[in-house]
């Protein structure tokens, strides 16, 4: 059982209260039994000094037996042993012993120090009478020098007696300072617990959700202030709290009419909330509390969640469920170590694209028969045709070639788009790559007079990639650069960064406006229409160049200033 707060303060008081108790009693006996005894020795040295006048007569008159019987009769009336020891340590006389057949006293301790001139004291064991006794020794002094010594001496237990009497007093007067103290500690001890005691009890309210407790106190200290402190905290809880429900009430009607799935895990993987729309797609019921492992039984899914947590960022990807599609958003909460995880529906939207790829797809696969037909009679007109009709002839031409290539490209883009696209994967110099994709624009470059330069970091390592696929990027990019800049240079550089490889083509032709550049990779689009055309451009070329990229994993980026030139950076990991 824990000890309440009241043993506590009452224990430490009642152990404060012993040991005050204890000393009390040790000192006040210790010091008063000394006191008692000085007392009792100093009387004893006055009464030898009373009877040194007495001695001094007898000694002088050498009346041995006479003082003997003196001393005797004297110490039985005062009650009080009495005995001369001359300088060799020969008792002389005594009150209670026959002096001859006392041994020695020579070196007794009151005894050496009278015969130095001192008062000596002594409270010892008497082997003489076999009893505790108090001595107190004087010297006796004749013709100028210290001749005896008159020992007074008084039994202990007399002392003891009277000793034991004013202990009882004392210990009567400590027992009952004991138990007002031990009263007042108690009285103390509640007074102060039972406060906190009220306190404890009314928080213990207000966690369990009664937010209508409240603390009054007769008290006028910290504890009254602590039950207002109480008082105004809980009042703002449970305003806190209303609100907290109110707006949970309006987040979980505003998640009832959300059409996505969504889930929120924390960093240890157990899920926090789901909608009804998640659990439906995944088909498992109230896994709030369990890990998403156990109630989610999709491996791509499951793989997805692991490396939002591990890269702890937000990440966006497609899955497949059940014959639909969804775009699963992921956004990782830094501050408390959770993902919140939506899965937005986009069946239709994928359907809709497969649908016109297939259009696209199987409009030029219908248009490449007849324009290969149209272009092999254009052929065929322009060895008789009439100098009068060659222009007409050449149009046809020009643009039947024009329409073969959007068709090329079109099959091409069509082919890059399909999610199940496979890639043969080689180790790829890219450097020489580029060497020999330059050898395709030898007569143009020569024809602008422009002047090409390949720049590549040492030890550039190979890439794992379709070297096919690789190639008609760069064609395209450099294809761009080439027909776009009537003058100047052309810079392509190779190098390292981090564990990716970066080509950039800089070109100083004539470039991009800003406004047009986020557009640029989209199909079909153009920024000087008619010039595209004159050069026979087909608008598809940047959309290969981007789907290729994303196919290997990397990106593609573009700058440009209009009027100065347009620098193209691929990023390939390695």
């Amino acid at each position: 059982m824990k000890p309440t707060i009241f043993i506590k303060i009452f224990g430490g008081y009642l152990l404060i209260i012993l040991v005050f108790t204890c000393l009390l009693l040790f000192f006040s006996i210790s010091t008063i039994k000394n006191f008692y005894l000085d007392t009792l020795a100093n009387d004893l040295e006055n009464l030898g000094q009373a009877l040194k006048i007495n001695i001094t007569k007898y000694l002088q008159e050498n009346r041995q037996k006479e003082l003997d019987a003196f001393i005797k009769d004297f110490g039985r009336k005062i009650q009080t042993r009495i005995t001369i020891v001359d300088q060799d340590g020969i008792v002389l006389a005594d009150s209670d012993e026959d002096p001859k057949a006392m041994k020695n006293h020579k070196f007794r301790p009151e005894i050496a120090a009278a015969f130095r001139g001192q008062t000596g004291r002594s409270l010892r064991f008497s082997n003489t009478v076999k009893a505790d006794m108090l001595y107190v020794g004087l010297p006796v002094e004749r013709g100028g020098q210290i001749s005896e010594v008159v020992r007074v001496s008084l039994y202990v237990s007399h002392i003891n007696l009277l000793f034991s009497n004013l202990r009882a007093n004392i210990g009567k007067i400590v027992l009952i300072l004991f138990l007002i103290s031990l009263f007042g500690a108690f009285v103390f001890s509640r007074n102060l617990s039972k406060p906190i005691k009220e306190m404890k009890q009314a928080s213990e309210k207000i966690a369990s959700g009664d937010f209508a407790t409240r603390v009054f106190l007769k008290n006028r200290d910290e504890l009254k202030d602590l039950a207002e402190s109480l008082n105004s905290m809980t009042e703002r809880i449970r305003d806190l709290f209303e609100e907290l429900s109110r707006q949970k009430d309006e987040l979980g009607g505003i998640l009832s009419t959300i059409a996505d799935g969504l889930l929120v895990i924390d960093n240890q993987g157990k899920v926090l909330f789901s909608n009804e729309i998640f659990q439906n797609i995944f088909q498992t019921d109230k896994p709030e509390g369990k890990f998403y492992w156990e109630v989610i039984r999709d491996n791509r899914f499951n793989e997805y969640i692991r490396k939002i947590q591990t890269e702890k960022k937000d990440l966006i990807e497609e899955i497949s469920r059940n014959g639909r599609y969804y775009e699963c958003r992921a956004t990782f909460l830094s501050s408390r170590e959770e993902s919140v995880i939506s899965l937005h529906d986009i069946t239709e939207t994928r359907r809709t694209e497969k649908m016109k790829k297939d259009i696209i797809s199987n409009i030029s696969h219908e248009l490449r028969t007849p324009l290969t037909a149209i272009k092999g009679f254009v052929e065929t007109l322009e060895e008789g045709v009439d100098e009068k009709y060659r222009s007409y002839v050449d149009i046809v031409h020009r643009n039947t070639d024009r329409l073969i290539n959007i068709v090329k490209d079109l099959l091409l883009l069509s082919e890059l788009e399909e999610r199940e696209v496979k890639l043969e994967i080689e180790k790829v110099d890219l450097y020489k790559m580029i060497m020999n994709i330059l050898k395709i624009f030898d007569q143009e470059i020569k024809q602008k007079k422009l002047s090409v330069e390949i720049h590549s970091a040492p030890e550039l390592p190979k890439i794992q990639g379709d070297p096919f696929k690789l190639e008609q990027m760069f064609i395209n990019i450099i294809d761009n650069a080439v027909k776009y800049t009537e003058k100047g240079s052309i810079m392509i550089s190779l190098g390292k960064r981090e564990e990716s490889i970066v080509i950039e083509v800089k070109d100083t032709g004539i470039g991009i406006p800003k406004e047009f550049i986020p557009r640029i990779f989209e199909r079909f689009y153009v920024v000087d229409k008619s010039r595209s055309r004159k050069l026979g451009g087909t608008g598809l070329g940047l959309s290969i160049v981007k789907h290729i990229a994303l196919l290997h994993k990397g990106s593609v980026s573009v700058e440009s200033t209009l009027g100065e030139g347009t620098t193209f950076s691929v990023i390939l990991p390695y």
